[in-house]
């Protein structure tokens, strides 16, 4: 039980220690934080991403946000730089150099060599006094207190920090972009997030046949447009096609269970009525809204009052949408 709490304690002094510098980003965040968003906001090339060991790795992440949110970034290993990739960085980028000290070789051999190619440097450092700082054009303040490491040495607070950092320089680009969820979309068009954001119940429809009969249509052949479309559900509409309800599976069952008439019964004795529709032209994922609000299976599409078609939720579940 001892070496459970130890555990516990370990694990929870780690979180609020990087919790902590988190929160002390936020006094960093000054007038040349934003001005170095404004400068990639104006620039016509790439923001260059670089950095070396755990820095790097942060580097990648934060270029992924970058181009994933409407900033096209790309990212350069600070070692292989000084032997060959430094030829990807042009005077219409803006390069963003990740160091904790600010002064490991790679780096002071790196630096002069960016200042050369006429792009602006952005030194992202815990040691705003370091070599890197003071080449710098733009610093964004990294500083923490000590790493999570018990030994004060493992790249652990400081990675954190840089990560959380580039987020908000993401983000701000981001706002400052106006880019939406379809400019979202169309960055991410793979997965569930994806097709959230682009598919269509038009899209997915067109896979069901469309279970529908008049108001006066005998039980029996409901029964078996029920059964034919495979929707468990048939709509119901007037003589001019407007939709007036929907008969499932469940009313059949309850009318039966009632006892009632079964010879003259048709399907305005048998349907709900207002059944729950969306509209054409509609994302498929607000037909999931609907269904899981109203514990339902299926959804009417419908255009100017008239079925068009049916979404199902196992046509959502083969999309990946759930």
């Amino acid at each position: 039980m001892k070496l459970v709490k130890n555990i516990q304690n370990i694990a929870r002094k780690v979180l609020i220690n990087e919790a902590d510098a988190i929160r002390q980003l936020s006094t960093f965040i000054n007038d040349e934080f934003a001005s170095c968003v404004q400068a990639i906001l104006q620039i016509r090339g790439r923001v260059i991403v670089t950095g070396i060991g755990k820095s790097a790795i942060i580097a990648n992440k934060i270029v992924a946000t970058l181009n994933s949110t409407g900033t096209p970034a790309i990212f350069m290993h600070a070692a292989d730089a000084i032997h060959g990739d430094l030829g990807m960085v042009q005077k219409d980028d803006i390069v963003i150099c990740l160091s904790k000290s600010g002064e490991t070789p790679e780096i002071k051999v790196l630096v002069p060599l960016i200042k050369r190619t006429g792009a602006p440097l952005v030194a992202l450092v815990s040691n705003i006094e370091s070599f890197l700082a003071r080449q710098a054009d733009y610093v964004l303040n990294a500083t923490i207190g000590e790493e999570a490491c018990t030994l004060n040495l493992a790249p652990t607070t400081s990675t954190t920090a840089a990560l959380a950092l580039g987020d908000a320089l993401a983000i701000c680009l981001l706002e400052l972009r106006n880019f939406d969820s379809r400019d979202f979309a169309r960055f991410h068009p793979g997965g569930s997030l994806g097709k959230q954001l682009y598919l269509k119940v038009d899209d997915i429809m067109v896979n069901n046949e469309v279970p529908v009969v008049r108001l006066d249509t005998p039980l029996k052949d409901v029964i078996i447009e029920i059964s034919s479309k495979r929707l468990g559900a048939t709509a119901v509409v007037d003589t001019e096609g407007i939709l007036q309800g929907i008969v499932t599976d469940g009313d059949l069952r309850r009318y039966l269970q009632k006892g009632a008439d079964v010879v003259d019964a048709n399907a305005a004795q048998l349907m709900s009525p207002g059944p729950r529709t969306i509209e054409k032209g509609e994302y498929a994922v607000r037909a999931l809204h609907l269904m899981q609000q109203n514990s339902i299976s299926q959804v009417i599409v419908i255009e100017e009052g008239k079925v068009c078609g049916f979404v199902h939720l196992h046509d959502l579940l083969k999309e990946g949408i759930i």
